[in-house]
């Protein structure tokens, strides 16, 4: 069996830290030449980043690789110059420079960091890491694991093929690699977790692809969802113990292991085609205990401002375009086109309230404008025959309605996955100001046109 790497690695301290990224090389294969990844600190993923609610962060970024970059420090609650975003927030950090990043963590939660500056190719290179904020009265498990998954687009030499911003992939499913990683390493036989019979387990899940979606299942173990996107709910099952993360989600996990010693079962991925992702090997040892821990499992959920929906403004967002579909018209740089003009001449596929965006363009406009306080319900309307998971900066949001259903757990979320010719209503209070990002997570979607920015002044 491999041996992963380590799953969490508490950061020294909330003192100033240096995150370089840089190019170098990593066996991702268990066989062959190890493949040339770009990374944070000689690693993919990154390093963990482990704070405490309310610990200021002072994030030294150096930038060796062979562009421009930023970090992006996804789900967090931060002030907006520190957000990562392009010519939104700050410009990109050149090559051989450095950026000084400096924000208190607001908020407990399984998050994560990568760049915002051609994504759809610092992502998928291997540019990710872990940012995880302890809450202030941890609930009780035997020990806590980290599962970063991804995946790689590599040729039969281990290296990488080198179609990265692909127009194909821009206005379809995205690129999506052919080896699947777990921390870093191409799953496989072998891959997995040790456990002892009668432990329980606290699984943190992070889906870092750029377009692969996940759906996970844990045969002969039901889980239980004690978070999403970091954000606490109400401890549940999934239906058929299905676990589906889009990219850029994450779900925290407690799982009690008690099966025989000895024994194995797969983790499968059953979202397209179904595959083994890791097993969970039963180490030959006397169990830690014979019934489950009596532990209670709900988390201490984060102070965030309610939304009441009695007072909240409506906004609506449409969602077109694709290279399958119905053709479409959007408006980009302010003038009118077609679908196939949009692919051929611009490179864009998708539009946003009839509007395609030029990624991180150095003159655009806001497409929505809040005023700071107001209760915002946002209602998509994905006329696509794509799926899109859509991320919010700056904010977090409740998932209230799904095709004009109220949905139960009504859970907080900062990414959440639209369904082809699917609705998707989701509240909030618009109170951090700033210009913030909203886009697909689907980083070659997003490339394509479909984001933009909300104002909240």
């Amino acid at each position: 069996m491999w041996a992963l790497p380590p799953a969490l690695v508490r950061a020294a301290s909330p003192t100033s830290l240096e995150l370089r990224a840089g190019v170098f090389r990593q066996q991702v294969m268990p066989k062959g030449p190890r493949t040339p990844v770009w990374g944070f600190n000689g690693s993919v993923p990154g390093p963990v980043l482990r704070y405490r609610r309310g610990d200021q962060v002072r994030m030294t970024v150096v930038n060796d690789l062979p562009q421009e970059t930023t970090v992006h420090w996804h789900g967090l609650r931060i002030p907006n110059a520190m957000d990562g975003v392009p010519f939104v927030t700050q410009i990109p950090i050149p090559r051989g420079e450095k950026f000084d990043y400096a924000f208190q963590v607001p908020d407990s939660g399984t998050f994560w960091y990568h760049p915002h500056q051609s994504s759809f190719e610092q992502v998928p290179r291997g540019l990710y890491g872990a940012l995880i904020v302890e809450e202030d009265k941890p609930i009780e498990v035997d020990r806590e694991v980290l599962w970063v998954l991804s995946d790689f687009k590599l040729q039969p030499d281990n290296q990488h093929v080198e179609d990265f911003g692909s127009v194909r992939d821009f206005g379809g499913i995205g690129r999506i690699g052919n080896v699947v990683t777990l921390n870093g390493r191409a799953v496989g036989e072998g891959s997995g977790l040790e456990v002892r019979s009668g432990e329980r387990i606290r699984l943190r899940i992070l889906n870092a692809a750029s377009a692969r979606i996940f759906s996970l299942q844990f045969l002969g173990h039901w889980p239980v969802v004690i978070a999403f996107d970091g954000q606490a709910v109400e401890p549940h099952t999934r239906p058929s113990s299905q676990l589906v993360l889009g990219p850029g989600m994450r779900a925290d996990l407690v799982l009690d292991c008690m099966k025989a010693p000895g024994e194995r079962f797969s983790v499968i991925d059953n979202w397209e085609k179904t595959s083994e992702i890791a097993k969970i090997v039963y180490r030959d040892e006397k169990p830690l205990r014979t019934k489950p821990l009596g532990a209670p499992m709900e988390l201490e959920p984060n102070a965030l401002p309610e939304p009441d929906l009695r007072k909240a403004n409506e906004h609506y967002i449409l969602f077109q375009g694709g290279v399958v579909g119905e053709p479409i018209l959007g408006m980009v740089d302010g003038k009118p086109t077609g679908i196939y003009n949009l692919l051929n001449k611009h490179g864009l596929a998708w539009t946003m309230n009839y509007t395609a965006a030029h990624e991180h363009a150095l003159m655009h406009q806001p497409f929505l404008h809040l005023t700071k306080g107001e209760h915002v319900v946002l209602k998509m309307i994905n006329d696509t025959d794509f799926i899109h998971p859509m991320h919010l900066h700056g904010h977090l949001f409740r998932v209230i309605a799904v095709d004009g259903k109220p949905q139960k757990y009504r859970e907080w979320r900062d990414t959440v996955l639209m369904a082809p010719k699917e609705t998707i209503d989701i509240a909030f209070v618009a109170d951090n100001p700033g210009e913030w990002m909203f886009h697909c997570h689907i980083l070659e979607h997003a490339a394509g046109g479909m984001m933009g920015t909300i104002a909240v002044e």
